[in-house]
């Protein structure tokens, strides 16, 4: 199966999305002979296959339905899932502030079922890795067939493990941590980063956030940040548009930061603190532009 962007037209073995009446949406793989059963009637596969993209089609009694390549929150919000899952609007802020992209190496903690996992794939392309550590078999089984389910299996090494033993990597671009006590695996992360590389962690409370905050000065990160991400949507319609009853406010606190490497001898405290390494005040007296010096 192949979720390949450069095809104008469905073909054998494309992962295809249909988007019927109210944006019910059915996300497969096109496959010749087999057919789709749904509340709104029957769709064949084999009078898909060939059609461009975006076209409309029609069930055996007449539903509409329109023919899509799925994009990646399409993808995320319809994995079959066995835990919950991160939302798109967060995932997107990992993939931008965490500078993932083609050829990055990932470890992720806290494989779930498979939905950062499956952003992460797709976001390292070809030549990069992602290392997803988790230590429930049955989860990983499940977000392992979800990933194959795109077409996206080789670029991803499962393992089932406690972290709490350490990374098997060294030297890796980014570390994201998906579990409630991330707090207590700082080392382990540092230890498998490369200097400057890449830490995450997704929270959903104040108290978990404040114990990871402590523990990452404690290990030498710098250029720590925490943030949350709203997403309001509108109503498309001209004549009374305006926003939707509801909205996607708070689903967790995301903490980000970089392992740096500190000489002791000749640490500023004022730049410590700018870049967030370490939360001591200097004295008012001492001379914070050069506090060895």
């Amino acid at each position: 199966m192949t979720i390949e962007r450069s095809k104008s037209n469905a073909e054998a073995g494309d992962l295809i999305q249909l988007v019927g009446l109210s944006y019910k949406s059915y996300i497969f793989v096109l496959e010749h002979g087999k057919e789709l059963h749904t509340h709104r009637g029957v769709v064949k596969h084999d009078e898909l296959i060939g059609l461009p993209w975006g076209s409309q089609i029609f069930s055996h009694i007449g539903s509409p339905f329109f023919l899509l390549q799925p994009s990646l929150p399409d993808l995320i919000k319809n994995t079959p899932r066995v835990t919950q899952i991160l939302y798109p609007k967060d995932i997107g802020q990992i993939l931008l502030t965490m500078g993932i992209g083609p050829g990055t190496v990932v470890i992720e903690a806290g494989t779930g079922s498979g939905g950062l996992t499956t952003a992460l794939a797709y976001a390292v392309g070809k030549t990069g890795r992602v290392i997803s550590y988790e230590n429930r078999s049955e989860h990983q089984a499940k977000a392992r067939k979800n990933i194959e389910r795109i077409g996206l299996a080789d670029r991803v090494d499962f393992k089932v493990r406690d972290i709490r033993e350490g990374f098997d990597e060294t030297n890796v671009d980014c570390v994201f941590l998906d579990i409630a006590n991330s707090y207590e695996f700082t080392g382990q992360a540092r230890a498998a980063l490369k200097p400057g590389g890449y830490f995450g962690s997704i929270l959903p409370t104040t108290n978990q956030v404040v114990k990871l905050l402590t523990e990452l000065r404690r290990n030498q990160y710098a250029f720590i940040d925490v943030c949350e991400v709203s997403l309001r949507y509108f109503k498309p319609e001209p004549l009374r548009f305006r926003p939707t009853d509801r909205m996607v406010a708070h689903t967790g606190f995301l903490i980000f930061g970089r392992p740096i490497i500190i000489d002791q001898e000749r640490a500023d405290k004022k730049l410590l603190m700018e870049t967030g390494a370490i939360s001591v005040v200097p004295d008012e007296e001492e001379n914070t532009e050069d506090i060895v010096e």
